[in-house]
């Protein structure tokens, strides 16, 4: 993979030096355990263990090598979030099919895991939401019912029963997607989410970097990208182009390497980070 450490070694020595920080001051109290949740208005749900391990949902289990490549890359994920003061991010990948979405939703249950913070997870590939059916929740509500149809947030969210997690769904399907992220009102919520809970971690699921203008309008609005490539199958030329259309407005936090060795992965195959 030198090509690859070669992209990103090219992508970091363009970018600015001294990027000012969020405007989230996490510091020593996002190591706090927050009180317990209870969920009133957040509508809860009970997925079967065999239905979450069926879908690939295997980040909230114990033991085993794609587990622990999770929680290696949730603390370090963590770790470079706390440094530089951010709270929300995007999780992209340069093309199709490279496996971004599930990465995101063991991800984020990862994250949940952790008693310190809380994660809300929200499907933004308006284009084409697929986290209700990762969930195999049937048809779903969500974001484009809020942006479009101001469908309160409050009856769109859902508990799926894992640990500190909360998701909200894509919704139906947006054909000018990238103007709908970029609306005033996804905008305000952005800034709502950022800022309403100090422990909280918002992740956006965004669609393909290089297939819609998407990612490049709404990564202005997030504190930094996590990049998703699939190892046999993500082209040399599609990372650098990906890595250069963000260069000037959001940095990567990370790239993930994904379906590495197919035989078996662990932790060392899951995360790169830069």
């Amino acid at each position: 993979m030198e090509w690859f450490q070669a992209a990103l070694d090219r992508y970091k020595q363009q970018q600015p030096q001294n990027r000012p920080a969020s405007r989230i001051n996490r510091g020593p109290s996002a190591r706090t355990a927050p009180a317990q949740i209870v969920y009133t208005r957040t509508r809860s749900l009970h997925i079967p263990e065999a239905v979450l391990r069926e879908r690939r949902i295997i980040a909230g289990f114990e033991g085993g090598r794609f587990v622990d490549a999770f929680k290696i890359l949730r603390t370090q994920i963590t770790h470079r979030m706390r440094e530089k003061g951010w709270n929300v991010i995007g999780v992209t990948s340069p093309g199709l099919g490279e496996g971004k979405t599930l990465t995101a939703v063991n991800l984020a249950v990862s994250l949940a895991m952790d008693v310190t913070q809380s994660v809300l997870l929200v499907d933004a590939n308006l284009q084409s939401p697929t986290i209700h059916e990762v969930f195999d929740l049937g048809p779903s509500e969500g974001l484009a019912n809020y942006l479009l149809d101001d469908t309160p947030l409050e009856d769109l969210l859902i508990h799926p029963g894992i640990g500190r997690f909360v998701l909200l769904p894509g919704g139906r399907a947006v054909p000018h997607s990238a103007e709908a992220l970029t609306s005033p009102r996804m905008i305000a919520l952005v800034e709502e989410l950022k800022h309403r809970y100090h422990s909280r971690i918002i992740m956006f699921d965004l669609p393909p970097l290089l297939n819609t203008s998407d990612v490049l309008a709404f990564s202005p609005y997030i504190d930094a990208l996590l990049l998703v490539i699939e190892e046999g199958q993500t082209k040399v030329e599609d990372v650098e182009r990906a890595l250069s259309l963000v260069k000037h407005s959001t940095p990567v936090l990370g790239t993930v390497l994904n379906k590495a060795g197919r035989a078996g992965i662990g932790p060392a195959e899951m995360k790169k980070l830069v």
